[in-house]
């Protein structure tokens, strides 16, 4: 069960964020309106939603999901893999103190966002990609290790992140797209495959009762509430422009 969840309003430097895309440039305003229907999402599944003021300085910081991990144990401050991201750790420090007393920190060289990291129960799964190292998983691991989780380490073929491609929905069922489909580090799960045409929502968010998916992938949908899940939609068009998922946008704990 999840109780609180994080997030952080928009920029209007948010339009010059990193992407690779290609999808063309994100509407300001309309991002806006986005934002505020995935904030109303989470309260509706029941949590108290902690709103942070935009941060012109980072024009990504939205994207909380990169800057911690969280668990019941503890709370681990990463070490973002861009250089223009890195700074946003700085206020989440500050902002974590609110909530945990145990508070760790991934160190240089070691490189880590949140988005490469997914909870299992009492194991993780951290994917190496282009802004996590094999320095940063390794930390990552020995901490976790202390508070007793496991950790699996998944390099990265083609995706993002970790969680572009792969998300836990509870009750032993995975939502898998693209290299993670047949994964053998994911063989022991109920697969829910995520189809090409489709991939983007591979990316999406099980809150209490709910899943939160992107709007507009019905295939995926159907397949998320045939398992019993209930489901709310939210548009995610503007953030999908800036290489941004439904999980990046918030902190959930």
């Amino acid at each position: 069960m999840f109780n609180h969840a994080i997030v952080r309003k928009i920029g209007k430097s948010f339009v010059n964020g990193l992407t690779t895309s290609d999808l063309g440039n994100p509407n300001y305003e309309k991002a806006l309106v986005q934002h505020e229907a995935y904030v109303e999402a989470l309260k509706q599944c029941g949590v108290k939603v902690t709103v942070l003021e935009s941060d012109e300085r980072y024009p990504d910081s939205t994207f909380v999901e990169d800057a911690a991990v969280l668990t019941p144990k503890c709370a681990l401050v990463t070490n973002p893999g861009a250089e223009s991201r890195n700074g946003e750790i700085d206020e989440m420090k500050e902002v974590l103190k609110d909530f945990y007393d145990t508070i760790e920190y991934i160190q240089s060289p070691g490189m880590l966002d949140g988005g490469d990291v997914m909870q299992v129960e009492d194991h993780f799964y951290v994917g190496l990609s282009t802004r996590t190292n094999e320095a940063g998983a390794l930390q990552f691991k020995d901490i976790m290790g202390k508070y007793g989780y496991g950790t699996t380490i998944i390099p990265l073929k083609k995706f993002f992140h970790l969680k572009t491609g792969v998300n836990y929905l509870g009750d032993n069922n995975l939502l898998v797209a693209g290299e993670f489909i047949n994964h053998e580090a994911f063989s022991s799960f109920n697969q829910i495959i995520v189809k090409e045409e489709e991939e983007y929502s591979g990316n999406c968010v099980r809150m209490n009762d709910c899943v939160i998916v992107p709007k507009g992938f019905e295939g995926t949908k159907k397949k998320i509430e045939e398992l019993g899940y209930t489901v709310i939609e939210v548009e995610m068009t503007e953030f999908q422009k800036q290489d941004g998922g439904l999980s990046c946008l918030s902190l959930r704990f």
